[in-house]
């Protein structure tokens, strides 16, 4: 019991050593620490609170196989938020080459006409393609700053860059992306 105590009062940097030695406790207890804000996260990202854990869940186990290429323990937070972006990220690309019209067809409403609905389809694709065409720390930065309403220093954490860099790498984007759908204007 005194060794559960022990272990939930520890830092990150001494759980992850524990944990890169085989200690499944030392890991239970990062999991415990950061899952919730890792859920989070995810969620945002995904605008799917189911799809958001079993993300997580696949980190984590990344997370545990991975372990000892962690170069600094106390980093263990924004190495998982790296796992977790990018693993939302494929979860977000592999949706939308599923999309089957047989499978769902409401009804249209008066308001949305089926042009609008294609049309924004149609601009969702480019907006994707264009997303696809940047560098990936560029389309991180955007997807945690547009998408999940990060703040310049929470991305910076999680990407584990400068906030200079940060705000270069977002306006690169913000550029790129505006040239790249001028057609859609």
């Amino acid at each position: 019991m005194n060794d559960d105590v022990s272990l939930v009062d520890a830092e990150d940097a001494t759980l992850v050593v524990r944990a890169a030695d085989g200690d499944v406790r030392a890991f239970e207890v990062l999991a415990r620490r950061h899952g919730p804000l890792l859920r989070v996260f995810a969620a945002k990202m995904l605008r799917s609170n189911d799809e958001s854990d079993d993300v997580v869940q696949e980190s984590f186990l990344i997370g545990w196989r991975q372990l000892n290429d962690l170069e600094t323990p106390a980093r263990f937070r924004p190495w998982m938020m790296q796992i977790v972006t990018r693993k939302a990220l494929d979860r977000i690309r592999s949706r939308r080459h599923h999309d089957d019209v047989d499978t769902v067809d409401p009804p249209a409403s008066a308001v949305h006409s089926p042009e609008r609905i294609v049309e924004a389809r149609l601009q969702l694709d480019a907006v994707w393609q264009a997303l696809d065409k940047l560098p990936d720390d560029q389309r991180r930065c955007w997807l945690l700053r547009e998408a999940s309403g990060y703040s310049y220093q929470e991305i910076a954490e999680a990407l584990e860059l400068p906030v200079s860099t940060v705000r270069g790498l977002l306006a690169r984007a913000r550029r790129f992306l505006l040239q790249e759908m001028e057609a859609w204007r």
